[in-house]
């Protein structure tokens, strides 16, 4: 009898402090494979901060994080905790592309250049295999006619789904949205929003921050409320948006929160 496959990522029991100021209050998530899980919830509830602590772009004080069941190793404990091996760090980070609100582009380096170049220099990956696959995601976003222009020259929706195609080409195991439409206007946002509704599609792993309940609950398998570094309340989208049981998730979705 063979075991289930564990998920892509699982964290348990996660602490992050910045100083004084605690932002994750021991905070559990779960992707599997083709899972699409949204973190929601006021500005300052610790969304972003879980997403960078799972890519460990943020170090955690307490908790543990596995990727694929493989435990992340540390060394020390509390504000002195750091990950123990840099390899495993950064094997990790090359299965779990994180897509910023910002965008994130290189100004320097033309669209296609922009996404090819993790998979050349970080992976090692040959450049004509990869520009036939860098092309290719850029036709996938909709903005192959833009793959020899600048990042300047393109509108943030063009921007966003060139950062997109970026963390794509990388291959990943799961894919990391940290509030990806925010900096755009309304009409530029579902250029994005219906990108990542297509990768919900084919099945793709994602964890996703968005002040967008729309997008959650269209795409989520799982949606988390984060409250105060806490989860406030967790469970399918139809649950948490039709049926919420908290009264503090309950006040942010008739206040139509967007933070």
């Amino acid at each position: 009898m063979t075991s289930a496959t564990p998920p892509v990522i699982e964290i348990t029991g996660l602490h992050k402090s910045f100083g004084a100021l605690e932002v994750l209050r021991g905070v559990d998530l779960c992707a599997s494979a083709g899972d699409v899980v949204s973190l929601i919830g006021s500005s300052g509830s610790g969304k972003s901060t879980l997403l960078r602590c799972a890519n460990l772009l943020e170090d955690s004080q307490e908790g543990e994080i596995r990727f694929e069941g493989e435990a992340v190793e540390w060394r020390g404990t509390g504000h002195q905790r750091r990950p123990a091996n840099p390899a495993q760090v950064t094997r990790i980070r090359t299965n779990l592309s994180m897509v910023f609100q910002q965008f994130n582009l290189w100004a320097h380096m033309s669209i296609l250049q922009n996404v090819m170049e993790a998979p050349v220099t970080v992976l090692g990956e040959d450049r004509a295999e990869v520009e036939a696959r860098a092309r290719a995601l850029l036709d996938k976003v909709g903005i192959g006619a833009k793959c020899e222009a600048w990042p300047a020259q393109l509108s943030g929706g063009q921007q966003q789904r060139a950062a997109i195609a970026r963390a794509l080409c990388m291959q990943p195991r799961a894919l990391l949205f940290d509030e990806p439409t925010s900096a755009l206007d309304p009409e530029l946002e579902q250029e994005v929003v219906k990108v990542i509704k297509d990768l919900a599609n084919e099945g793709r792993t994602m964890i996703l921050v968005t002040h967008d309940m729309r997008l959650a609950r269209d795409v989520s398998d799982h949606v988390i409320f984060l409250h105060q570094g806490r989860i406030e309340e967790e469970g399918p989208p139809e649950q948490l948006f039709g049926a919420p049981r908290s009264t503090r998730l309950q006040q942010f979705l008739s206040h139509g929160q967007a933070a």
